[in-house]
């Protein structure tokens, strides 16, 4: 079905932004999208046409660019370039234009033109349901620019021109932005279907509009949920210069919690734990695609089956796995725990500075070390076919979303991304109950983080003690800061840590300490490769002196400067950027 559909164009302080729409044909499924252009006036008729508009939105899902963002924090490195990434390192400047900024805007001007075109078709189950996607979108549009820029501007219809007065809205109090946040996603958990109404998987057929793959209930009630934590910790955490005014942490902490304590008590998702031992490795695999075969997948971009069944394919198998354009550090291996439950430092197993090869690392570990890196011998993959195995480098190479030889040599993967996950839910409850009462009883830790450990472990404690009040006290731990360990390992690679330093107040602590590689034998065959410079002994890819992280100004990302120019003194900078 071809359709004509004339171009929309979002302005954001004079920059005209496309968001044309990527719409489905007849095929009822959301794994087949065209490109095409349509007109208003021969459009927006009824809800089949509305379902095509509402897939635009799907585009701005995370998708593996999101792991990526893990560049940007201590976790990882692009050993392919001598340059780190200019954020983790406090070396970028102000840009004219940012991505980070327009394109969230773009889907923003999408979900208003849902919403308001959606008056002219009759109303619907269908029609309420496309309303409530619309605004879904708009919180995640809204959310990912907060969290970068804090205040922005909030529009809440569609701009009509370059004299439409909306255009130049100052910034508004993020405060105000958030609440608007929650009342959107609040629509949408109470509109949204619950995910086992819904296809479990992209081959199943069914009613148009409601495909796998699609907002349900627990997506909106799961990213309220890690919006809420966000925002509870900028609040305790944060102060001047970067957050002004008065202070709730606590109000969102609450939000956080109970929208995590719905998704748990309604019983709609579990930990994937199908494959055993190896259920946290073949989560990020193809067995743990779908809703019907994991229910641990609350909302997840799809990419397709092959490449005759395909959304889009991406290459982070090439590019983030074996290239190691997302290569992990040391600063990872050093976070994990031992299987004793306890860190680097506290516990006698640690064999920090007394490695006798390259497997000493992944010895008596947290299973999910050993399941998110590659060590030698481990299944790998090579254009010269075969059966290939890791071999021997002195880097940390992750294996996150790593599908194998055949996706290698076609230079495309289908995998989907996940995009929210039970577990963070599980971590959200965890973090977000802590916070709120300084303390998190027993009961809690089995109900969250010890799910997590048994997942890990295969329900066997001896390869991960479970993490309990009694345990913390005698050890001499840190009950917060386990918590935020079990979160940087369950969830790395996955897009959070940077913006989790960001909001915790410590990327002023960690990002600038020097970026580490593996301990350097000089009995280890490398390939041939140049010894490279070290540290105590560990590769240094990059000396602290080279990193900075500026407390004045990093916690908020610089306005574009050419859309503060085009804002007729409606637009200010953010401390320090001037």
């Amino acid at each position: 079905m071809k359709l004509a559909y004339k171009k929309n164009y979002l302005i954001i302080f004079g920059s005209a932004i496309l968001a044309g729409m990527i719409m489905t044909g007849c095929n009822k499924k959301l794994d087949q999208f065209s490109q095409t252009a349509i007109t208003d006036n021969i459009f927006w008729k009824d809800s089949g046409q509305l379902i095509m508009a509402t897939n635009y939105l799907y585009t701005s899902l995370p998708d593996f660019n999101s792991a990526l963002d893990e560049l940007m924090s201590d976790f990882a490195v692009d050993i392919r370039t001598t340059t780190v990434n200019a954020i983790s390192e406090g070396s970028r400047t102000a840009p004219a234009n940012d991505a980070q900024w327009s394109n969230p805007y773009a889907f923003i001007r999408a979900a208003h033109n849902i919403m308001e075109k959606s008056a002219a078709i009759p109303d619907g189950p269908m029609k309420t349901y496309c309303i409530a996607q619309a605004r879904f979108f708009r919180a995640l549009a809204y959310f990912n620019l907060v969290k970068a820029y804090g205040d922005v501007p909030y529009l809440s219809r569609t701009i009509t021109g370059r004299e439409d007065e909306t255009l130049y809205t100052p910034r508004t109090d993020r405060r105000i932005v958030v609440d608007s946040i929650y009342a959107d996603l609040d629509f949408a958990a109470t509109v949204c279907p619950q995910p086992d109404q819904l296809p479990g998987t992209t081959t199943t057929t069914g009613t148009a509009g409601r495909e796998y793959g699609r907002i349900t209930r627990s997506a909106a009630l799961a990213l309220k949920s890690r919006i809420a934590l966000y925002e509870g910790s900028w609040e305790k955490f944060h102060g001047e210069p970067e957050l002004s005014g008065p202070k709730d942490p606590n109000k969102h902490f609450r939000i956080a919690k109970e929208a995590a304590q719905l998704i748990i008590t309604e019983n709609k998702h579990s930990l994937y734990t199908a494959d055993g031992p190896l259920s946290f490795q073949n989560l990020f695999r193809y067995p743990g695609e779908t809703y019907a075969k994991n229910k641990e997948n609350i909302l997840a971009r799809l990419y397709g089956k092959s490449i005759t069944e395909n959304v889009a394919s991406n290459a982070y198998l090439r590019t983030a796995n074996t290239d190691g354009g997302n290569a992990a550090t040391r600063a990872l291996v050093t976070t994990a725990l031992y299987t004793d439950g306890l860190p680097a430092g506290k516990s006698p197993l640690d064999s920090n500075g007394k490695e006798t090869g390259l497997l000493t690392d992944y010895q008596n570990r947290d299973p999910r070390l050993i399941q998110t890196l590659f060590k030698p011998g481990d299944p790998y993959a090579s254009i010269a076919g075969g059966n290939p195995v890791y071999g021997n480098t002195y880097y940390y190479h992750q294996q996150k979303y790593f599908t194998g030889q055949t996706d290698f040599i076609n230079s495309a993967s289908f995998l989907d991304f996940i995009v929210i996950r039970y577990a963070e839910v599980l971590l959200n409850y965890a973090e977000a109950t802590y916070e709120l009462n300084g303390s998190i009883s027993d009961q809690d830790l089995d109900l969250s983080i010890n799910l997590l450990r048994k997942r890990a472990t295969n329900n066997d404690n001896s390869k991960l003690s479970l993490l309990t009040n009694s345990f913390v006290s005698v050890n001499g731990l840190n009950m917060r800061e386990e918590i935020r360990r079990e979160r940087a390992i369950e969830l790395a690679y996955e897009g959070h840590r940077y913006w989790d330093l960001i909001r915790w107040k410590t990327a002023e602590i960690e990002l600038p300490k020097a970026i580490l590689e593996r301990k350097y034998f000089n009995d280890v065959n490398y390939g041939g490769s140049t010894k490279p410079p070290l540290l105590n002994g560990y590769v240094l890819f990059e000396a602290a002196d080279k990193r900075k992280f500026d407390v004045a100004k990093d916690y908020l990302w610089p306005i574009p400067t050419a859309q503060i120019g085009l804002s007729k003194g409606t637009l200010t900078q953010n401390p320090g950027w001037n």
